[in-house]
């Protein structure tokens, strides 16, 4: 049976109130528009606004702070396309020869991205490649026809983005047996219309809903597959191995925790291998450049070095990473004591919520990564609400911060954009706070609420 939110949800049964109420005891499902249909047409539709809201920054070359900033269309995409060779045909990990700065993502964005590049050529629009390599890097863009080849570059990226947005839309209706409508909060997430474009993070948060799919299936080798995909695309989804062992651990699974962890390592490594075989010292620009990266956007580190306390990148590394074993033990003690095995989507969002909340850069489009994680652990709208209700707040701030519409008179950087930082954590705690309330008291649960008997996923 299909659960309804109308039905099981207090907030979307009182919305419903304006479009005649909950769905009936009688009613009857369409044959063709099926709940899986429903979402990946309204995920269609969402993310086609995504790109139309685009516009302004297409129509002024992405040049434009009122533009990029004041109307929110920024994205890393377009800069890219020229500033790392790919407007030449350059393979990633290839040795420019000082020509253009490695690429500083893992190699899943670096392929994806590259890809993207050569779909794009198959027309190109600029002058020739020659052309292209005999002149300044830096005035690539200025080239006739270069504007048009780099919108186009963006176009075809949106497209690809919009076919692993569709996979996570798809893994998430399945993951809960009975619960497809649990993937709805992903496709009206107004953060995802907002960041989505901002840069290749949805690639990995598609390997990510594959991931908790996969588990739930009862799949763990499909699942570590999938997880170490995603860590070769954004490190973050290694995190689901400690959530995957607690519940492993509290089943008495420990074969199937095996089974992801080699599916990961292995993944992981093949992802990797061509470009080390390509680049070796390219391939570990993006351990350097994390490495020896300072305190950067979002990150509580930014708002303490903007009060006069320096802080070293050895000092805030060493740091947060020491914070975030705490946190990552502290989920683990949760999870091994909860009064029920809880959910690996749970603990997943507790440990990826602590990474990000330490971490020495928080990117806005960053709320991407809490997002497929966030859904299936807390179902809920007013919940999921309120956190991007805080999310929306920081991403004001921070592309008002970026236009420079923050900066007094005396220079020193705007209280304003640190206040952006506390709401976005005080909603992200808050969530949190919840889903550990969850956990602690299963019957809060509102996935367990409907399904005692629910495969962990």
């Amino acid at each position: 049976m299909t659960v309804a939110p109308t039905r099981e949800d207090p907030f979307a049964r009182r919305m419903s109130e304006v479009v005649g109420g909950p769905v009936g005891r009688h009613a009857r499902p369409h044959r063709w528009w099926v709940p899986v249909r429903i979402l990946l047409s309204l995920f269609a539709v969402g993310f086609a606004l995504a790109v139309v809201q685009h516009e302004p920054c297409l129509k002024t070359s992405w040049s434009s702070d009122q533009a990029r900033y004041a109307k929110g269309c920024y994205s890393d995409v377009p800069y890219l396309y020229t500033g790392r060779g790919f407007a030449e045909g350059l393979w990633p990990y290839a040795d420019s020869e000082g020509r253009y700065q490695v690429m500083e993502y893992p190699v899943g964005i670096s392929y994806l991205a590259w890809g993207a590049a050569k779909l794009t050529q198959l027309e190109p629009i600029g002058p020739p490649m020659v052309q292209r390599s005999l002149g300044d890097a830096g005035q690539l863009w200025s080239l006739p026809g270069m504007t048009e080849e780099v919108n186009k570059y963006f176009l075809v990226t949106a497209l690809l983005l919009c076919l692993f947005g569709l996979g996570a839309t798809w893994f998430l209706a399945g993951t809960h047996r009975g619960r497809p409508w649990d993937a709805l909060y992903f496709v009206l997430s107004p953060c995802l219309l907002a960041t989505g474009l901002i840069n290749w993070d949805l690639m990995a948060v598609a390997l990510v809903a594959g991931a908790l799919w996969a588990w739930s299936r009862d799949r763990p080798l499909l699942a570590g597959v999938l997880i170490g995909l995603g860590a070769a695309t954004k490190l973050y989804p290694l995190f689901l191995l400690g959530p995957i062992l607690v519940v492993a651990w509290r089943r008495r699974q420990l074969g199937a925790f095996g089974l992801a962890a080699g599916g990961t390592s292995i993944a992981w490594v093949v992802a990797n291998l061509p470009a080390w075989l390509t680049g070796p010292e390219q391939w570990q620009f993006f351990w350097r450049f994390n490495s020896d990266r300072g305190a950067d956007l979002g990150s509580l580190w930014l708002v303490l070095q903007d009060a006069g306390h320096s802080v070293a990148p050895d000092t805030i590394n060493t740091w947060s990473w020491a914070l975030f074993g705490v946190i990552c033990l502290a989920v683990a003690v949760l999870g091994l004591r909860a009064p029920v095995p809880p959910r690996v989507a749970q603990l997943a969002f507790l440990v990826v919520a602590g990474f990000l909340l330490v971490n020495k850069v928080y990117s806005p489009q960053y709320v991407l990564w809490l997002l497929p994680l966030a859904v299936l652990a807390r179902p809920r709208w007013r919940d999921l609400l309120v956190w991007q209700a805080g999310e929306l707040v920081y991403l004001v701030g921070v592309w008002t911060y970026l236009g420079g519409w923050l900066e007094p008179a005396s220079g020193e950087t705007a209280s304003a954009y640190h206040l952006a930082i506390w709401v976005r954590v005080a909603a992200q705690l808050y969530l949190v706070a919840v889903v550990v309330r969850d956990v602690v008291r299963p019957e809060h649960d509102p996935v367990r609420g409907e399904r005692s008997g629910l495969s962990v996923s």
